[in-house]
């Protein structure tokens, strides 16, 4: 406890009042955005009730190395010119009596032997911060910042010092920020170790209905961990080329900028993918768009062709589970990320239809077997981590209610789901968001983080297929420098 209050002490020293300017296009007509945030001091917000003092395992799917990191949200909400209500207050009433019922998020990750770790339950609380921003829903509307990149967003969702290590320190930050026309922002950072998209839809769902008065979650939440804890007997089944531990690191480049954009695929863009396949193939939205962003993305890395390119796909297994059954209110990790695996050639010369089997064929693989086998993996080889060399990871957030976060009176956010492309220090992961875009249609915005020339090639890439000028639903460019 005296950490976490030191460093909540430690950014009051700071200035706490940031203007900063949003940098648009070239070939926008939209004026440049100003806009200052004013955020009031960090404060921890505590279950609201009494809650048990336990040390809690997590499972072998939770702890793995490739999870040891903090993911971000954000959600924007429109006005409602009716409504007097403070979703600054709202938030934080409900945030105390959801962690009532999801008290170890209210606790602080601890690492025993074998670097297996575990939730110290001492309902110490949650990271919350409450601000104000002097712009509008409309400006931020007007200006495009609605979607990924976000400006700003170390303002909308600071990083308070201490607060992103693994251990002893909070498992959630939450922000809402107030805009002046009385819409606001609510953007979270959330602990991956504890949960993934289906388990935060939960967490979301159980707060969105406690702030609209519920007494209790519809959903109650189940920690069972012990469910994905590898017995002593478990053995490695399965390959697991997801976690080769003889392939490279990437080499890193000096000086290399990172560029990232978001694209909206709707009716129009799949159906043209489409057209790219033989007439009667079996396939899913998601199967067609990930080979599709999989052979982009790698003509435009322009590699070796003899280089093992890798497309890895986040695999929610709860389905596959039955021996026993994961609970409905489960909120705990439970997926694969079962890899495909082809050269640099194959992927950009042969028929689209040939990394689409290549996916389809990882993702078939992903068993209760193969998920048994993963817990053995993590348990007697050191919790390893995925490959990152040469590897683009797709993770698909449109089956759960994670863009449906509802308090009320505002509504449904006109944007909900992650903060950015990529994760922790590794750029190449995309998250799969629903999004209506200004026409009305409801789509796909998926964001792209690449290196300069190379989102260059990428565009021209996906203009040859959709036969535009230019892009017309790519956002700006928000360039990053790279620290890789």
């Amino acid at each position: 406890m005296a950490k976490t209050v030191s460093y909540v002490k430690s950014v009051l020293k700071k200035s706490q009042i940031m203007a900063y300017q949003l940098s648009l296009p070239l070939s926008t007509t939209t004026p440049r955005l100003s806009f200052k945030v004013h955020r009031r001091k960090p404060e921890l917000v505590t279950p609201a009730k009494p809650t048990p003092l336990e040390l809690k395992p997590l499972s072998d799917i939770d702890d793995q190395q490739g999870l040891r990191f903090q993911i971000p949200f954000i959600f924007f909400y429109r006005p409602n010119l009716t409504c007097t209500l403070d979703p600054v207050q709202v938030i934080r009433r409900a945030l105390g009596q959801t962690l009532v019922y999801y008290y170890p998020f209210a606790g602080r990750l601890w690492e025993g032997p074998n670097q297996k770790l575990a939730v110290d339950c001492t309902g110490e609380g949650v990271l919350f911060i409450e601000a104000d921003a002097d712009v509008t829903f409309a400006e931020l509307e007007e200006a495009d910042a609605l979607l990924p990149p976000f400006p700003c967003l170390e303002e909308l969702l600071f990083d308070v010092e201490g607060s992103s290590e693994l251990l002893n320190t909070p498992l959630l930050l939450v922000q809402v920020t107030r805009l002046k026309c009385g819409g606001f922002i609510f953007a979270l950072r959330i602990n991956h170790t504890m949960t993934d998209g289906a388990g935060l839809s939960l967490f979301l769902k159980s707060l969105c209905e406690l702030a609209c008065g519920l007494h209790a979650p519809s959903v109650p939440p189940v920690w069972g961990r012990q469910l994905l804890i590898a017995s002593a007997y478990a053995r490695v089944t399965h390959a697991h080329r997801e976690y080769d531990d003889n392939v490279e690191p990437e080499a890193v480049v000096v000086g290399d900028v990172l560029v990232t954009k978001s694209f909206f695929f709707g009716p129009d863009e799949i159906a043209a993918i489409g057209r790219l396949l033989p007439h009667g193939l079996h396939s899913t939205t998601f199967d067609a768009l990930t080979s599709f962003l999989w052979r982009c993305r790698t003509v435009s890395m322009s590699p070796d062709p003899n280089t093992e390119m890798r497309m890895t796909c986040i695999v929610n297994s709860r389905s596959k589970l039955r021996n026993p059954p994961i609970p409905s209110g489960y909120y705990g990790n439970v997926f694969a990320i079962p890899v495909a695996i082809a050269t640099a050639k194959d992927l950009m010369e042969k028929p689209l239809e040939f990394p689409l089997r290549l996916i389809q064929e990882a993702k078939s693989s992903v068993t209760e077997d193969y998920i048994r086998s993963v817990t053995a993996l993590m348990a007697t080889r050191g919790r390893p981590k995925f490959v990152t060399a040469e590897n683009y990871i797709v993770s698909d957030l449109r089956r759960f209610d994670i863009g449906k976060v509802d308090f009320g009176p505002w509504g449904k956010p006109v944007y909900g789901g992650t903060a950015k492309a990529g994760i922790a220090t590794f750029p190449g992961v995309s998250f799969y968001v629903p999004f209506k875009n200004k026409k009305g249609e409801n789509g796909t915005v998926v964001a792209i983080s690449l290196p300069a020339l190379a989102m260059e090639k990428f565009v021209e890439e996906l203009n040859g297929v959709f036969m535009t000028g230019s892009f017309a639903r790519s956002k700006r460019t928000f360039v990053l420098k790279s620290k890789f």
